[in-house]
């Protein structure tokens, strides 16, 4: 699988001394982002049409950002470049079989003169002596670390990812510190959280090709990794970008605060030591990290064992990741119980799952079709949809299709399945941004229910007498104070938390000491989910809409 590293490769040392130079110049606020405004002012200098000028924005800016870096940048200028040659803008001309290497840059008329007119204007500018006028920092650099509430202007904000997070500290992270979501639900969102490359996670029971899969992809072994038909992977895994090859420990991984692995020390040491990050060079991790999980085992001698809460750490992947892989073998098909626990976990997550039938080479067609069947079946009793969820049929490995077994007919298939998979993993990195701007909603949703949750049990609670037995009675019938506060202030079921999940951490609490409901906080998270985050997207969308 190749993820385009981007067009500084294929350009050539002067063009990017050029373009590096035009970047500088563009960027109106010295930030290393080009955005919407500063991108219309610059690119009508090209005379091309507004709606060329919307595809080149639409090619450049695939993850959707609503900004333009340096390398977005120099893939805009070559799209432009190619415009004004003739070219008709679309999604494939960067990789048809024009020589990038060689193309000049476009011409944008005026900007010579702007350029040699803003380096006058340097030259004949005096430093400051005293060395006073340092380079102010980035207004997000404060975001996580100051405690003063004051408020960032959205002219401020560069991307919408900048927006997000201005919005979490404003707004939705008061009401979950309030009602302590954090305890209940997932830990409080940090910088890396949101600015982490995007998550796949595969799951599946033991020798069913998780860790050959990465491998098929990255078409190298990862530091770590160890393959073989016993459980070998008895660890969480996390295949990342990093400068060297080099395993790092999982105390050590959960403690970074340029890491979005924080919230896993709520899980202890037994977990900890259960989990590692292995880094290497590769251009495709450093658009996807890949977290590989230890294999499920049948029985209950594996959940028993197990120092962890197994089904709760892929519950908190879950919710990180972009793509979560059910892995499969045709010898295989039985769904364990700790299986069915996992993939119960999952809920909420639908549409990030895909099912992967692999190494399905290894049975004949007349076979195949039957095992198909027979999965179909496990997961509908698995999954309880009445919708068919998508399996891709392959064998993900470094070895030709075995041709013998499943025909030309079958391997045609195989090839077809194969293509749709990559297809679906090369599109993650697009869709990073749209899939945080989800995730975001999703959880301000979840807060606003938890707050109305523990603000009825603090008001069902008594002033004076009998708390204790009270707080019991609530705790047993918790469903029917779920449905309570499902009908006061009409609610949708469905986003309710899990009821035996909630009832467990309840149980550690004192209910007398939680919050009362708080309307103008909750009508904050409203404002925010019906009003700044739509004008946020409309902010950074194409400038050229």
């Amino acid at each position: 699988m190749e993820i385009d590293s981007g067009p500084i490769s294929s350009c050539s040392k002067q063009n990017q001394m050029i373009y590096q130079e035009w970047f500088n110049f563009a960027d109106s606020d010295s930030d290393g982002r080009i955005t919407g405004n500063d991108a219309i002012k610059f690119f009508a200098m090209s005379n091309l049409p507004r709606p060329d000028l919307k595809q080149v924005w639409a090619i450049a800016d695939t993850k959707r950002q609503g900004f333009l870096g340096l390398k977005e940048f120099i893939t805009a200028m070559q799209l432009v470049s190619l415009a004004q040659a003739g070219h008709a803008i679309t999604q494939d001309l960067l990789h048809s079989e024009v020589d990038l290497g060689n193309l000049n840059p476009p011409q944008m008329e005026g900007l010579a003169a702007l350029l040699a007119k803003k380096k006058r204007a340097h030259k004949t500018s005096d430093p400051d002596i005293n060395g006073s006028s340092q380079p102010q920092p980035s207004p997000t650099a404060s975001w996580f670390t100051s405690k003063s509430s004051k408020k960032v202007p959205l002219s401020s904000v560069t991307s919408i990812i900048d927006g997000l997070k201005r919005l979490y500290i404003q707004k939705l992270k008061p009401l979950e510190v309030t009602y302590r979501f954090n305890d209940f639900a997932s830990p409080l969102l940090t910088n890396s959280d949101f600015d982490a490359k995007p998550m796949v996670m595969l799951l599946g029971q033991y020798s069913t090709g998780k860790t050959t899969f990465i491998k098929h992809l990255l078409k190298s072994s990862y530091p770590g990794a160890h393959i073989g038909p016993e459980p070998t992977t008895d660890r969480f895994v996390v295949v990342m970008s990093g400068p060297d090859e080099r395993s790092i420990p999982g105390n050590t991984i959960a403690v970074q605060a340029d890491m979005p692995y924080s919230g896993l020390t709520t899980f202890g040491t037994a977990f900890l030591s259960k989990f590692e990050c292995s880094q290497m060079p590769h251009s495709l991790l450093e658009h996807i990290t890949f977290v590989d999980t230890p294999g499920v085992l049948s029985g209950e001698k594996q959940r028993t064992q197990r120092a962890y809460d197994f089904t709760g750490v892929t519950s908190w992947f879950a919710a990180k990741c972009d793509l979560i892989l059910l892995l499969f073998d045709p010898h295989k098909l039985d769904v364990s119980d700790e299986f069915k626990r996992v993939i119960s976990s999952l809920h909420g997550h639908d549409d990030k799952i895909r099912v992967v039938l692999n190494k399905a080479d290894q049975v004949d067609t007349q076979q195949l079709m039957r095992v198909y069947g027979a999965l179909m079946w496990s997961l509908g009793k698995v999954l309880n949809t009445p919708e068919v969820m998508r399996v891709y049929i392959g064998s993900f490995n470094d070895k030709p299709v075995n041709e013998a077994a499943v025909g030309p007919i079958g391997k045609e298939l195989f090839e077809k399945e194969q293509e749709n998979l990559l297809s679906d993993l090369k599109d993650i990195p697009k869709k990073a941004c749209d899939r945080r701007i989800n995730e975001f909603v999703k959880r301000a949703r979840a807060a606003k229910i938890h707050a109305y949750i523990i603000s009825h049990l603090k008001k069902e609670m008594p002033t004076m007498m009998g708390k204790a037995k009270t707080q019991q009675r609530l705790i047993d019938n918790l469903e029917d104070e779920f449905a309570k506060v499902q009908r006061e202030f009409h609610l949708p079921a469905g986003d309710f938390p899990n009821v035996d999940h909630f009832r467990e951490v309840l149980s550690g609490y004192s209910i007398d000491k939680f919050e009362r409901l708080k309307p103008k906080m909750i009508q904050t998270v409203d404002d925010m989910l019906g009003y700044d985050i739509p004008e946020l997207l409309k902010s950074f969308r194409n400038p050229y809409d």
